[in-house]
């Protein structure tokens, strides 16, 4: 096991240093407007009476199945 450790962290060792900025590349810096809007998406489609409607269902379920 150590053996495999030592291989795998050599490995990373060596790994060129342009890989980390490819998680770096950002196009829309407007973190909390991404959220309003996919939000808002998300109340208009009706997917939160979807999500609402399994968490009750979901709940009681567990709640009849549940001993004790």
């Amino acid at each position: 096991m150590t053996y495999l450790s030592d291989s795998i962290s050599q490995l990373i060792w060596h790994l060129p240093v342009d890989i980390t900025f490819l998680a770096q590349q950002v196009r829309d810096a407007d973190l909390m407007g991404q959220i309003q809007r996919n939000w808002s998406q998300f109340v208009q489609t009706g997917q939160i009476w979807a999500l609402l409607t399994g968490l009750v269902i979901g709940y009681m379920l567990k709640s009849l199945t549940s001993y004790g």
